[in-house]
């Protein structure tokens, strides 16, 4: 105890609270804590290689000796130790330098340990191991631990010094004495707490504990009862599991019904104390491990947990006990423990009666190996004749060398590696001949790291040395140890060889063996998947130095799996030149809320998203009164959450209601009081039926004023035969969730009702703008919550040299996005760890009176920032630092200093799309919407086409778009004849399968990730065919072709090492001389590919998801000729050729046919054969929107007529566009309706870039003016 024999003097005792003062310290020292005089006494401070330091030169504030403590510079580790001779809880740490010299620490990492010998680095938030150092040699540094530790031992180890000096070091420590109570387990016994009564039933339970291991199995709390109530608290593979099962109290039999279990936590077999803290009331239960909480509920019917007779600590006496998970007994110590406020162990200590217990506790010693020049080598005994080696590892790395032995004689040597997961051992007789065997293979989904791995090797070699690491001395001569495979990283313990232990304190001191870049006493490994930073439900993969987020299936992209990957809306889909068909759409973006599917109807000039529901026919209703009335519930395909969103954001939404009744009323005509209803979305019942607003009693014919019997407000309540169909569009009650008729149980009375799907159109976020014309004005919203990750986009224009866009300040940290220069947009950020500043430098203004389009990232992996289409700009987050970005003022659009001239629209933060309208409405300086023809709602440009403002009019840029005409709107088609082909050879040497040059970001982790998007429409009767392929100088391909059944087929061939993943999203012939249009979606391995309007089928590609990726200098070829490495069946495809129309072909942003027309002399386009340009998109089109109002009547037409008829629609449709060119000629006007610029796609950020520009220029833009 601290408190024995204190000698503490009144003036030393006062110095330390007068410094606390000073230095901002919490007050509550009191006289149980840590004295000055104590800390004389009882600590001492090692100097390595072991020589002792008189504590008080070491001591804050100390001017003996020299002032403080300084190492060799010769030392291999340099760190000062304190012995603080008995565990205490720290609160505080300060430094300073060594007295009167340039001699300072200037950052530090802090261990702690309860034995002096297995250490464990102290974290702060988020993680971070370093402590911030002094600035000179005097200052004090006081660091306040946000989370107390209760050791006995502290090691402070210099990480950087003074450059100018030399490390120098004083310090001091502060905390209080800690009681503990603390039973030792040895792995075979237990501790047993008797109930006073037979059985003890509670609704609530707190259970707490400290424990610590270095064995990753065994139980530590258990307790049952006889109708299948248990509780159990165990170690399994080193994490914290906790099953709870609560029993019927209605019935005394055995169930399970109640049963729970939740897992916390990774590599707690660690010999570290982990605190536990278990709270029950009825079925509600937190769970908490570290500070890390999980709530859930408990399933069936009972709220008790009853547990019979006694509660077992550290195993289970008794064998094949129900309830019981894992027999194996705790090994390890036990700290504190509390069952509902009784400490178990003080009353095992003072030998109650209730208590049964045997105890004995083990320890270990830890060596750590973590770079790749990391290694110990040692020499067995000369008279050895065979080689035995024992010890346990572990590592979250699949790959890495373990051990290697140098040969006595001749050339015989061992290499034991790990490779995928899978321990080889590779016997090697000679250079030529080997022998391997492989065990204990790890699955990819739980790492290495789980278990400490034993492993035991026998040799009858006899050897000279044997290294254990993946480094090789300086002096090592043998051609075997050059790293054969990547180094190992991990931690090894309990080493023997030839049955004899290795005393690693005797290597540490230099006096066996030899050894470099290793750390003694401590496993560095960390779970960097706990707490899971992968979002959207990816999963997490990790090495020893970083983890990766595996996005496969989930919907999302990026480092973290952030990002959606579908658009916001059925209207985006349109500007990214879709058709009709089912989509997926992402409402909130990157918001919790996951992707729904929708039928998207882009035939009308508005875009309708159809969300359709389980009951669709009309539904006949009899017998039915208001005590027991019909009721019909409506599932939709939507969630309740997501159709919220989708109502959210639509413009306007309308659901039809057809009603017809025979002698069912809808309101009771004596008191009219409803006898039917509907209710809405929020649960709230409604009485008023379509056509008509709410509150009002009322259907639609009562405004109409037609109405069968003027008497009443419905048809219905004539109580004859009649209709009151409607439609509602008040869009805060869609969609109907539920409908109840209570009026059918009279003689021949009775109601049909059909409700139709939800129809919502417009998208009212996507032209959301605010005009900023004072440089002082500024739109405020509430705080951005965005810790650990956060998407920022928006669109601007605007003529000012520079501004700032937004800014949202913390305490310390804070973001901003501004335009720094005419051709420079910026994006600065500070978690923590210093600013950091991207940057996006265009070669043309930026302040042209253009949209442009800027997007930016953070996360707990990196920043990144984009800007049209100029190169991705990403910064990596420094390794262990600050994770999370802490904001506390208001989030400001514009600024009042240095502020924003222009316009911003479309401010979506995190899937949030902010309201700059309605904000605007209210503020100085800030007008709503934007002036000019391209910020409306109207479809000016189209399919992906980009509209540009001039001076007296418009223009729409079709550069990136595979159609042409004024407004992007005239498909592009080419006919194939037998032997012809085109090909188009992307210029930049970068890969195809992305849509930004990896060269500006080479440090992007996500950049192995791959995505393409690829767009056409095919008309052939031949099969099998080849439509496309996409080849490389790797023999990687990606090839679309007509099977010989007919049937489409998509080959992906990413990885020489595996077959390629071939997918049929339909199986029927395609080969049928009409027109289909198919669309695929690739990122990573996620592929989904849609094939006219049927719903998209989501694949998956076997290839993992860091390395599907084409590579250097790609091409497209439609369709493929020549040879080339690929499957026999592409093969017999491509010898067949192409014979039909392809039109409007997209990869990413090539349209290789529209180059092909327009550039017919560059050298990225070849043509073989015969080439036809083609209508057969235009006229599918047009054939395809007469079909839908008249499909019967075409079907029986002869092909005459329908030719006659295309071409008179055609002579009309350029009347039309005649007429309609010349209403469109005059200037800006502020108030003309909005206009539309496509949308955000999934693989290029819309905007602008230099050679996009050049390109419009040479190939002629298609001005409308």
């Amino acid at each position: 105890s601290l408190t024995k024999g204190r000698a503490i003097r009144s003036n030393m005792f006062l110095w330390l609270l007068s410094l606390q003062t000073q230095l901002g310290f919490p007050a509550p020292l009191t006289n149980r804590c840590i004295s000055h005089t104590d800390a004389t006494y009882a600590a001492q401070f090692l100097h390595p290689p072991g020589g002792l330091v008189p504590q008080v030169f070491s001591r804050l504030a100390s001017l003996a000796g020299s002032g403080g403590w300084a190492p060799q510079r010769t030392d291999r580790n340099r760190w000062l130790q304190v012995d603080l001779r008995d565990r205490v809880e720290v609160t505080g740490v300060a430094t300073q330098g060594r007295h009167g010299s340039s001699d300072w620490v200037t950052s530090y990492q802090l261990m702690v340990s309860d034995t002096g010998r297995a250490w464990k680095r102290y974290r702060l938030e988020d993680g971070v191991t370093t402590f911030p150092g002094n600035s000179d040699a005097d200052g004090v540094v006081l660091h306040k631990l946000p989370h107390p530790v209760r050791t006995r031992y502290l090691r402070f180890v210099p990480l950087t010094w003074n450059p100018s000096g030399w490390v120098g070091l004083r310090i001091e420590a502060y905390g209080c004495s800690y009681k503990s109570d603390v039973a030792d387990f040895d792995g075979r016994s237990s501790l047993l707490y008797r109930f006073n009564q037979k059985s003890m039933s509670t609704v609530k339970d707190v259970i707490s504990l400290r424990f610590k291991s270095q064995k990753g199995e065994g139980v530590l709390v258990h307790g049952e009862g006889q109708r299948g109530d248990y509780i159990t608290l165990e170690l399994h593979q080193g994490r914290l599991a906790l099953h709870l099962n609560l029993g019927d109290v209605h019935t005394n039999q055995y169930t399970t019904g109640g049963h729970a279990s939740v897992t916390l936590g990774s590599l707690l077999d660690d010999q570290h104390w982990h605190s536990v803290l278990i709270e029950r009331f009825n079925k509600q239960v937190n769970f908490t491990l570290d500070r890390h909480t999980q709530h859930f509920r408990t399933r069936g019917d009972g709220d008790s947990l009853e547990v019979d007779y006694e509660l077992s600590i550290g195993g289970i006496p008794l064998p094949g006990k129900p309830g019981t998970f894992l027999r194996k007994n705790f090994q390890g110590c036990m700290e504190n423990l509390y069952y509902n406020g009784v400490n178990i162990i003080d009353l095992a200590k003072r030998r109650k009666p209730q208590i049964y217990s045997v105890v004995r506790i083990l320890s270990c010693f830890h060596t750590w190996l973590h770079s790749s020049s990391s290694f110990l080598s040692l020499t067995p005994e000369p008279r050895a004749e065979s080689l035995s080696v024992h010890f346990q590892f572990r590592t979250w790395n699949r790959d890495g060398l373990l051990l290697f032995t140098q040969p006595g004689r001749g050339s015989e040597h061992l290499v034991l590696r790990l490779g995928g997961g899978q321990l080889r051992l590779t016997f090697h007789r000679s250079a030529l001949q080997r022998s391997e065997i492989s065990t204990g293979e790890a699955p990819p989904s739980v790492g290495v790291a789980r278990l400490a791995r034993s492993m035991k090797i026998t040799s009858a070699l006899r050897l000279s040395r044997v290294l254990i690491s993946p480094g090789c001395p300086p002096s090592s001569g043998s051609p075997g140890c050059r790293n054969p495979t990547s180094a190992f990283q991990g931690c090894l313990r309990l080493l023997s060889i030839n049955n004899q232990p290795v005393d690693l304190f005797q290597v540490q001191q230099g006096l066996l063996g030899n050894y470099s870049d290793l750390q003694f006493d401590i496993c560095g490994i960390r779970d960097r998947c706990l707490p899971n930073f992968c979002e959207h439900g990816g999963r997490c993969v990790q090495s020893w130095s970083t983890f990766h987020c595996d996005c496969s299936g989930t919907g999302y992209s990026g480092p973290t799996c952030h990002n959606s990957i579908y658009e916001p809306s059925c209207e985006a889909y349109r500007q990214a030149g879709s058709s009709s068909g089912f989509f997926s759409i992402d409402p909130d973006g990157s918001g919790p809320l996951k992707p729904t599917l929708v039928y998207c109807n882009m035939t009308e000039d508005k875009v309708w998203t159809v969300v359709s529901h389980n009951s669709t026919e009309p539904v006949h209703v009899r017998g039915s009164t208001l005590q027991r009335p019909h009721v019909m519930r409506f599932n939709y395909s939507a969630s309740p959450e997501q159709l919220r969103a989708l109502v959210a954001t639509s413009e306007q939404c309308q659901q039809e209601v057809v009603y017809r009744c025979r002698k069912s009323r809808l309101f009771n005509t004596w008191d009219w009081s409803p006898l039917s209803w509907w209710v809405d979305s929020s649960g709230e019942k409604h009485t008023y039926w379509g056509g008509v607003l709410p509150g009002v009693q009322q259907c639609s014919c009562s405004l109409d004023e037609n109405c069968i019997d003027m008497n009443y407000f419905c048809n219905c309540d004539a109580d004859r035969e009649a209709n009151d169909t409607g439609v509602l569009s008040y869009k805060d009650h869609l969609p109907v969730r539920e409908i109840t008729i209570g009026d059918t149980n009279r003689t021949g009375s009775e109601a049909i009702y059909r409700i139709g799907p939800l129809h919502c159109y417009g998208d009212r976020f996507l032209w959301n703008a605010a005009s900023f014309y004072q440089e002082s004005s500024y739109l405020h919203f509430p705080t951005f919550q965005a810790e650990l990750s956060a998407d920022i986009s928006f669109y601007f224009k605007t003529t000012a040299p520079s501004g700032v866009f937004l800014e949202n300040m913390g305490v310390k940290d804070f973001f901003r996005m501004e335009l720094s220069s005419p051709s420079t947009v910026a994006f600065t950020f500070d978690v923590g760890n210093g600013p950091v500043v991207l940057a996006a430098k265009s070669h043309v203004p930026l302040n042209d009176k253009q949209w442009h389009y800027v997007r930016a990232e953070r996360h707990v992996k990196g920043a990144s920032l984009q800007v049209d289409q100029l190169p991705l700009r990403y910064a990596e987050a420094p390794a262990d630092g600050h994770l999370r970005l802490q904001l506390s003022s208001q989030l400001f659009v514009g600024r009042a200093q240095r502020g924003f001239l222009g316009c911003i629209r479309a401010l979506t933060m995190n899937g949030i799309t902010l309201d700059l309208e309605e904000r605007a409405k209210m503020t100085p300086g800030v007008s709503s919407m934007c002036p000019g023809h391209c910020t409306g709602h109207g479809s000016l440009c189209h399919n992906r086409g980009r509209c540009i403002e001039s001076n007296n009019g418009y223009a729409c840029d079709c550069t990136h778009s595979a159609y042409g005409g004024p407004h992007c709107k005239t498909e592009v088609s080419i006919s194939f004849e037998r032997g012809s082909s085109l090909t188009y050879t992307f210029q930049e040497p970068f890969s195809v399968m992305h849509n930004r040059s990896t060269q500006s970001f080479p440090a992007y982790p996500d950049s192995s990730k791959s995505r393409e998007n690829v767009g056409f429409s095919f008309q052939t009767s031949q099969s099998p065919a080849m439509l496309l392929v996409t080849t490389t100088f790797h023999s990687q391909y990606m090839a679309i072709i007509l099977a010989h059944n007919g049937s489409l087929q998509i080959w992906y061939h990413l990885n020489k090492e595996k077959r390629p993943d071939v997918f049929t999203p339909l199986p029927v012939t395609l080969a049928d001389g009409l027109l289909h249009s198919v669309r695929i979606h690739r990122e990573g391995r996620d592929i989904h590919i849609q094939v006219g309007t049927h719903a998209p089928a989501p694949c998956l590609t076997n290839t993992n998801g860091t390395r599907t990726h084409f590579v250097h200098n790609s091409r497209v070829t439609l369709p493929l000729t020549g040879t080339m490495a690929v499957d026999e069946e592409v093969l017999q495809a491509a010898s067949q050729g192409f014979v039909g129309c392809l039109s409007s072909v997209q990869f990413n942003h090539v349209a290789p046919l529209k180059a092909a027309l327009l550039n017919r002399g560059s050298s990225l386009v070849s043509m073989r054969g015969r080439l036809v340009e083609s209508t057969c998109g235009s006229s599918a089109d047009m054939t395809t929107s007469h079909s839908l109002s008249g499909a019967t009547l075409l079907h029986f037409l002869p092909r005459s007529w329908v030719i006659a008829a295309v071409t008179l629609v055609l002579l009309c449709t350029a009347a039309v566009l005649l007429r309609y060119k010349y209403r469109h000629n005059g200037s800006y006007r502020t108030n003309e309706a909005k206009g539309t610029e496509f949308g955000r796609t999934s693989g290029t950020a819309p905007g602008t870039d230099p050679s996009a520009r050049d390109a419009v220029d040479e190939r002629g833009k298609e001005f409308f003016i």
